[in-house]
């Protein structure tokens, strides 16, 4: 089997495609990396709103290890994000409240990953909507 350097879990948002293989293309990933899309990305798989939704996650990164032979996991979250928004559920939402959602879920990822796959490398990026 083929080793592959990482899983990307990102959006799927159809705005921010093109920026996640721009991204990925700049890190010379292309063709090097399993993917995970999902409606809020890193916020998608932890935030209790979208519970049913975290298992499915990690039974993907658990197949991308077996797989894949992957070492990292590459986190891509989005400014403008529908699924923060949802997972806030307040009436004023403003780029502050979405930066502490981002930042929360990226929190959750790493402390779970740490616990379930310890010796996993992991990055996080928030791309910009511009």
């Amino acid at each position: 089997m083929k080793k592959y350097e990482a899983m990307v879990l990102s959006c799927m948002d159809p705005r921010f495609q093109p920026k996640v293989y721009k991204y990925l293309k700049t890190k010379k990933l292309t063709g090097k990396y399993s993917a995970f899309t999902i409606a809020g990305a890193a916020i998608g798989v932890t935030h209790k709103k979208f519970k049913k939704w975290h298992s499915t996650f990690w039974d993907n990164l658990e197949t991308s290890i077996k797989l894949h032979k992957i070492s990292k996991l590459i986190v891509l979250n989005h400014e403008d994000c529908g699924a923060a928004k949802i997972a806030y559920n307040g009436k004023k939402f403003n780029s502050l409240i979405e930066n502490k959602i981002h930042k929360e879920s990226f929190k959750n990822i790493k402390k779970l990953l740490k616990r379930k796959h310890p010796y996993l490398k992991v990055s996080f990026k928030t791309l910009s909507k511009k």
